[in-house]
């Protein structure tokens, strides 16, 4: 009798105890004024699946970080163009605290593999004094062991080398870490963002470091789509490697890049590194604008000013981009550009390296495909670049997909660079692509249209 009663009070305080977690999720979320997509998914998923959907949801709690976990930063406001020179996209980041475009910038991107290795190689071959690397995934493939070695060599001539990793985004190697042992007996500082083991419970687990920063002696800059594994870059061209893009920078935004990497670093490190006190002097005549965005940034700049740039968009807009998961007003306002008359195209792979993230993007790939737009599947194998070009006004390159994970959970950094040669250069790298690409959407299956709808109901979550 008495082991009835032991099972009836558990089962009891088991129902109680969910029920109290249950009330609890559903209060949080009004609290926090989540939008009515994502709120009507995690309602969706608290009711199918209770049990798996409730601790995820105080696993992944909210999207902007609070100060206890990592101050909410602003980019210094350092060498701006005058407002009189800004443009509307400018203007529009700037009133959300985002620094203004600076001049005197060298700007110029590689989309070969094998080129953006070397560039990388070289890079940290001639630096003298610093190296400050972030990046969301390093594998210690050839690739990653050779970026290793030139690194510890560094190290050990004394250069001071500093190496940020997402401990999600790279994993396997924060649960085993004897491939940075030679670089941390070298010198080298080697951190995790927001490590698991450390901090399991001040950390946010879907809020991942997924900034690509290159920083050598705070002179240049190489940033982009790129990871440190085989499948971005390598020595030699390889039929399997992913179409990327990295840039490279040199001027006054190389100080943003810094201050961006300073405050990821500061972070994550023990010992606090300081801002440089001068900005770079000038090395070209591009205007370029960083823009982080994340958790650490107070307000949606970057999602506000793709929204500015599809509504004002007269010509073009094109986008690259792997994972395609917009919210409402994005997919409305691609729509609305392209019954005004914009060219609109969204070149993508046909397949991406996730299953799951093709589900999910399909459904709105094929809204804008039965809506006029031009959605041009890439079959030659997996597109990770991220590239927009809008008009002739400007291009934005960076880190950051056209989904609502990099749009409002991920930490992000992209370069909006408005500059007529620039634009002529993606310009021709775009149309190369377009040149391989079939620009309509294959019909569904009963069962592939069911994943697919499925699957956007739950796109606010992934």
């Amino acid at each position: 009798m008495s082991e009835n009663v032991f099972y009836f009070i558990l089962v009891q305080s088991t129902a109680i105890m969910s029920g109290i977690l249950v009330l609890g999720a559903l209060g949080h979320m009004v609290y926090q004024r989540r939008e009515p997509p994502s709120m009507i998914a995690w309602l969706l998923a608290i009711i199918l699946l209770p049990y798996f959907a409730v601790p995820l949801y105080f696993i992944f709690r909210s999207r902007k970080l609070k100060r206890r976990e990592k101050t909410v930063f602003q980019l210094a406001k350092k060498g701006e163009i005058p407002e009189h020179e800004a443009t509307r996209i400018d203007m529009v980041l700037r009133n959300n605290g985002i620094a203004g475009a600076t001049r005197g910038n060298r700007f110029f991107f590689y989309t070969d593999g094998v080129k953006a290795y070397n560039i990388l190689m070289e890079q940290i071959s001639s630096a003298r004094h610093s190296i400050f690397i972030s990046t969301y995934v390093l594998r210690p493939d050839n690739v990653g062991r050779n970026v290793l070695n030139a690194l510890t060599k560094k190290a050990a001539d004394g250069i001071q080398v500093k190496l940020l990793i997402d401990c999600i985004g790279s994993l396997p190697l924060y649960l085993y870490q004897l491939p940075l042992r030679k670089l941390k007996k070298a010198g080298g500082q080697v951190a995790f963002y927001m490590p698991l083991l450390t901090r399991p419970f001040q950390n946010y687990i879907n809020l991942r470091n997924h900034r690509k920063i290159f920083i050598f002696d705070d002179k240049t800059v190489l940033s982009g789509g790129v990871n440190i594994t085989r499948e971005y870059i390598g020595p030699s061209p390889s039929s399997d490697r992913w179409q990327d893009l990295l840039f490279y920078i040199q001027g006054a935004a190389v100080f943003h890049y810094r201050e961006i990497f300073t405050a990821d670093w500061n972070h994550s490190a023990p010992d606090k590194l300081a801002l440089p006190d001068f900005m770079p002097a000038a090395a070209g005549d591009t205007n370029i604008q960083v823009v982080p965005s994340g958790p650490d940034i107070q307000s949606d700049a970057l999602y506000e000013a793709l929204l500015s740039a599809v509504f004002s968009a007269q010509k073009r807009i094109w986008i690259v981009t792997p994972y395609f998961v917009p919210d409402k007003s994005l997919m409305q306002a691609l729509v609305i550009a392209c019954h005004r008359g914009v060219d609109v195209r969204l070149i993508t792979p046909s397949s991406s390296n996730h299953l799951v993230a093709d589900l999910s993007r399909s459904g709105f790939m094929r809204d804008l495909d039965h809506k006029g737009v031009k959605v041009c599947l890439y079959p030659r194998g997996m597109i990770h670049a991220k590239a927009i070009l809008y008009d002739r006004r400007g291009v934005i390159m960076g880190s950051a997909n056209f989904d609502q994970r990099s749009l409002f959970l991920n930490y992000e950094v992209v370069s909006f660079a408005y500059s007529r040669a620039i634009i002529d250069q993606c310009e021709k790298w775009m149309a190369q692509l377009l040149d391989s690409c079939i620009c309509h959407m294959p019909p569904a299956g009963r069962w592939r249209r069911l994943s697919e709808n499925l699957m956007s109901v739950f796109a606010p979550l992934l």
